[in-house]
């Protein structure tokens, strides 16, 4: 079953409501990019205490671009959000973490950047409910699919079969076919959605391309 995620890239909380009442009726999860300026250039909306005045019915996953997660990650847990994203990239503490939000009660996934082997992933597959494979180098929003990385999607596949495996990253009507075909179940797509005329024929049109 392949589910769409509209990514948000938000500058402050009103951005983020907003973006988060264009889509909401159109599909079950929205993911918030946190960036820190530090793991990747680009800095954004990062306060997890104002998601307790977000009124949605949409079920939201915390993806964060962010040095040392570990520092922050009570505060995501308690945020309301059902769902938590750390990269392997950006911290050593990968058990402890994963191990944290999974006793909260909440998902989990890990993501890897283009040039991170998949293997990284094997000691943590089984307390994972998904793997994050980033098609674009993380930080900015409108960039092209890395054509290298269908590769890693399909070994990924390949290795577990069961796994959830999302994909973030110049993903639109001409890959999202690609990176399905390749094996991913979850696409989270921002600019696409966002950019486009008509966002629920857009979230449509990304749905039925299998």
């Amino acid at each position: 079953m392949i589910e769409i995620i509209p990514t948000i890239i938000a500058k402050d909380f009103k951005e983020l409501q907003e973006k988060v009442r264009r889509v909401e009726p159109y599909v079950d999860w929205i993911q918030l990019d946190i960036m820190d300026g530090q793991f990747v250039d680009n800095s954004t909306w990062s306060n997890p205490a104002e998601l307790k005045k977000l009124e949605t019915e949409a079920k939201l996953e915390a993806h964060l671009m962010i040095k040392n997660p570990e520092d922050t990650i009570e505060q995501w847990i308690n945020s309301g959000v059902k769902r938590i994203i750390i990269h392997f990239e950006s911290t050593r503490y990968h058990r402890q973490l994963i191990d944290k939000i999974k006793k909260a009660g909440l998902e989990v996934g890990l993501a890897i950047n283009p040039q991170t082997p998949i293997e990284v992933v094997d000691d943590f597959i089984p307390d994972l409910d998904l793997v994050l494979v980033m098609t674009v180098q993380p930080g900015r929003g409108g960039q092209k699919l890395i054509a290298d990385t269908l590769n890693k999607i399909e070994q990924l596949r390949e290795t577990y079969p069961n796994v959830n495996i999302e994909v973030d990253g110049g993903i639109n009507s001409e890959t999202a076919s690609q990176v399905i075909q390749a094996g991913a179940n979850l696409l989270a797509s921002g600019s696409a959605i966002f950019n486009s005329g008509n966002i629920e024929e857009t979230i449509k049109k990304l749905k039925s391309l299998q």
